[in-house]
């Protein structure tokens, strides 16, 4: 399983369309978190799985998104609603209702990647407005026999080799 996630691009049709016409034939799912800024018909969309960020006007986004891809279950959401910048407690605690594998969530601007109890969160920064002294990122995510790779890559396709992970194979039955 192969996943691009992508979140907060506020409005910037061009990384959206270069990272679609990039991936989209290499990728099991293009995943966007949310504060596209963008109308839901937007055709530069079509194609991604996408939630409804706080700084989304067009109320045909979900606010949430189950996704199975490949036998896994993909739980996306923008983050604001469940205050992911003080806690992942509250937004673990919905995975869990799911039986999440993966997590994807934006809002914070801040990437980060880290295991908890058998699931993956993820979060791949802002492709136009990073925080915390990052880089612009998206991150691609590979689920292969026992391992997951996570690597993060700047708006100009370059991978960040520094904040790689590799995480233990994640697993369908928790």
């Amino acid at each position: 399983m192969k996943l691009l996630i992508v979140s907060d691009s506020h409005g910037d049709r061009s990384l959206i369309k270069t990272l679609k016409n990039s991936y989209e034939n290499d990728v099991d799912a293009l995943i966007h978190c949310g504060d596209s800024e963008l109308r839901a018909v937007d055709p530069v969309l079509k194609g991604f799985h996408i939630v409804k960020g706080n700084c989304d006007l067009d109320q045909q986004f979900p606010d949430e998104l189950l996704l199975d891809v490949q036998g896994y279950k993909i739980y996306v959401t923008h983050g604001h609603l469940f205050q992911i910048k003080s806690s992942l407690q509250n937004i673990a605690y919905r995975a869990e209702e799911f039986g999440a594998d993966f997590v994807f969530f934006g809002h914070s601007h801040i990437l980060g990647v880290e295991k908890i109890a058998g699931t993956l969160f993820l979060n791949p920064g802002s492709i136009l407005l990073p925080r915390g002294g990052n880089e612009q990122t998206y991150a691609i995510i590979e689920q292969k026999e026992d391992i997951c790779t996570v690597r993060f890559f700047n708006d100009q396709q370059e991978e960040v080799k520094s904040l790689r992970r590799e995480f233990q194979r994640i697993s369908k039955e928790k």
